[in-house]
């Protein structure tokens, strides 16, 4: 009999193990972020939407969206600097928490990751030489054009779309400083980043903004089946109607998505 009932104690015991094992494993990305005490944010230099200030503090429109959700959750948010090429494996590795970067709501954004709604809208703009820009009125008369396109970017898929000639690189900043280099002719970048960074007082003064491309919206990325989208999509709503998202909109000239 002691024998029968010890044996049940290891059952018990076993099974009680398991089912804390199974706890832990269910424990969801909301918790752990919580538990950990930050959200980590996986971002590239992107001007309005992450960049750095004079102090070398990150800031921009992402950068203080992703700010306010992490005071919602109680946490703070850490942003990581990450290769775009390669952002999915850096997603799905959990080295950062989400994605959060002026990104591109694509289908190949929803096949690689668990979306939230759209938040801004955006489109892909050619920029060139501002003194070149009334001399191309669509795409039909950039074919012979050499452009640069930022790697793994959704002006790179609107370029083989339109059977460019293209050139990657590794940033949309260092696609538009090869047109300053005299390396190509055009870029196709998000107009966000195009109106924050052409024009009189801006880094790429000689530059100007052509036509537009495509029409398309900004969305956060976090790993597939992950309860961080629904709740990021509960504190946008939260964010939207007390005013925040809207007044930092209007702080960077940006248009939210309805």
């Amino acid at each position: 009999m002691k024998k029968v009932l010890a044996m049940l104690l290891i059952a018990v015991m076993m099974l009680s193990l398991a089912a804390c094992g199974g706890n832990s494993e269910a424990k969801g990305d909301v918790a752990a972020i919580q538990e950990a005490g930050k959200l980590v944010v996986g971002i590239t230099v992107y001007e309005p939407m992450n960049y750095k200030d004079a102090d070398g503090e990150w800031t921009g429109f992402d950068t203080e969206f992703a700010q306010a959700v992490a005071e919602k959750l109680g946490v703070e948010a850490e942003f990581v600097t990450i290769d775009w090429d390669n952002k999915w494996a850096t997603l799905d590795s959990k080295k950062i928490d989400c994605v959060w970067n002026g990104m591109t709501l694509t289908e190949e954004a929803k096949t690689n990751a668990s979306c939230t709604d759209a938040y801004v809208l955006n489109a892909q703009v050619v920029v060139m030489k501002a003194d070149k820009v009334a001399d191309y009125a669509d795409a039909a008369s950039m074919k012979d054009l050499k452009f640069a396109v930022e790697a793994g970017s959704a002006g790179k898929e609107i370029a083989a779309e339109n059977s460019f000639n293209v050139t990657e690189y590794a940033t949309q900043t260092d696609a538009m400083s090869a047109i300053a280099a005299g390396k190509a002719d055009a870029c196709i970048i998000d107009i966000t980043m195009a109106k924050a960074m052409t024009g009189d007082g801006t880094s790429f003064a000689d530059l100007g903004i052509g036509i537009s491309l495509t029409e398309e919206e900004y969305a956060i990325a976090c790993r597939k089946d992950s309860d961080l989208t629904a709740k990021i999509n509960e504190l946008m709503y939260t964010l939207t109607a007390d005013g925040t998202l809207p007044a930092l909109a209007e702080k960077y000239s940006l248009t939210l998505a309805e």
